[in-house]
């Protein structure tokens, strides 16, 4: 263990530069930018867990590699660092079917957009169609297709709305939603071309002011289906704004226009199969709006969408944080600490290094607010958190030595760290807190 050694006279200029409080940063911290889809995880794909997930068997870095052969191999396939986010498959299925007992007559869609909400597409989506998915959901048709590429066959809708080759979709079996006339013609054309009848589910806009056809802009999109029988609208669905808010008036009227545009297509005779509506707040406290299928998404990954929701399912996170420590030193009270020195020892400390920082999603916004797990004990992060390092005050923990295991979102001796704890942290959401861990952390499963 290194130990820090200022000069007095340095150290004194140091405390003298530094006016602000021990442990209150005072200097302007930027949000950090990384506020972007993620892509398919390094070290664990999509495309190279393949073959792990058709053998059943839990993937590893050397059988990935193999299976991709060595052209292939990524520098992430290789173990170095030891920050990783483990994902637990078996509470992915537990959550799965939790969702399935709070909405007991309708089917169930596992919706695993953006890398899965962070956990990996790939372990989520085998999670939940062993534990009996009906559907899976996916926002972009890339999602879909490196799903497809996994030898995947469960019907997949694509919910982004994003589309400019129907032709890929009905290839590979995506489920589009269609929402405007030009949609229908590009969807038909595609359909016309290759003998085939093309289901889709319409989008409607309940509320969410986002996709989907306005209630008012139905009527018009019947009578332009009229002219495309290639065209089946085999599903409706909407989207919820408000639903894991108190007040229910948006979220009535929502349910309201959603009954109304379902009677218009049936009285229109279209086949409709399925119509879906209720998302993570609605499958657990809105059972009027279960219909045909609910489409749960942060549930199933062990959080709720607010805190009132807890408790009314038995949830387990599936997601645990973890790294190890890298470097240790004993510094003198006085003693600056990271960037801007915004954080300085109040006693003789010993500091811990991490290799992690906001290039992984931990955000720079947690500096010096948030906490980890060393040795079964809560300590704090000092410092500003940087690119790809960050620091603990370890003082606290006898005995810590270089590569003990550090827990920043999970559980450890009894001590429990939630996404919620770090999102109010932040002042944002846990979905936001999962999607943004970066693509350089493994996605491992357990």
């Amino acid at each position: 263990m290194a130990r820090m050694v200022w000069p007095r006279s340095i150290l004194q200029r140091v405390q003298k530069a530094s006016m602000s409080p021990p442990t209150r940063c005072t200097c302007a911290i930027r949000l950090d930018p990384i506020e972007r889809a993620r892509e398919s995880q390094p070290r664990i794909s999509l495309l190279s867990l393949r073959t792990a997930l058709q053998s059943g068997r839990e993937a590893q870095v050397s059988e990935s590699a193999a299976a991709l052969g060595d052209s292939a191999r990524r520098a992430f396939d290789l173990r170095v660092r030891p920050t990783e986010a483990r994902i637990d498959a078996h509470a992915l299925s537990h959550n799965f079917r939790e969702a399935r007992r709070a909405a007991p007559r309708s089917r169930v869609m596992g919706v695993v957009k953006a890398d899965g909400y962070g956990h990996g597409a790939a372990i989520a989506a085998k999670a939940f169609l062993e534990a009996g998915a009906d559907w899976l959901g996916v926002a972009l048709v890339e999602e879909g297709l490196a799903l497809r590429n996994l030898g995947i066959t469960a019907p997949i809708l694509v919910l982004g709305g994003q589309y400019t080759d129907y032709g890929l979709l009905l290839q590979h079996r995506l489920t589009p939603l269609v929402y405007r006339p030009d949609m229908l013609d590009q969807l038909a054309a595609a359909a016309r071309q290759r003998g085939v009848a093309a289901d889709a589910h319409l989008k409607l806009d309940t509320g969410m002011g986002r996709i989907g056809a306005l209630p008012e802009e139905l009527p018009g999109l019947i009578a332009h289906l009229r002219g495309r029988p290639e065209v089946r609208i085999t599903g409706l669905c909407s989207h919820f704004a408000n639903a894991d808010l108190r007040d229910p008036t948006a979220t009535r009227l929502a349910m309201e226009l959603f009954v109304e545009g379902r009677r218009a297509l049936l009285d229109a005779g279209q086949p409709l199969q399925l119509s879906h509506l209720a998302n993570s707040a609605a499958t657990l406290d809105l059972p009027s709006s279960h219909h045909d299928m609910v489409r749960p998404g942060l549930m199933l990954y062990g959080a709720v969408p607010a805190p009132r929701f807890a408790g009314l399912a038995d949830l387990k996170p599936a997601m645990s944080w973890v790294t190890g420590i890298s470097h240790l030193k004993h510094v003198p009270a006085g003693t600056p600490i990271s960037y801007g020195h915004c954080w300085t020892a109040r006693r003789d400390s010993v500091i811990a290094t991490l290799p992690i920082g906001y290039a992984d999603g931990y955000r720079r916004s947690l500096t010096n607010k948030a906490e980890a797990l060393l040795g079964g004990r809560r300590v704090k992060q000092v410092g500003t958190v940087c690119m790809d390092m960050m620091m603990i005050d370890a003082t606290d923990v006898p005995g810590a030595r270089l590569g003990d295991e550090v827990v920043l979102l999970g559980e450890q001796g009894g001590e429990r760290i939630t996404a919620q704890d770090l999102a109010d942290l932040c002042d944002t959401i846990p979905y936001e807190l999962f999607c943004a861990i970066g693509a350089r952390v493994p996605r491992v499963p357990v």
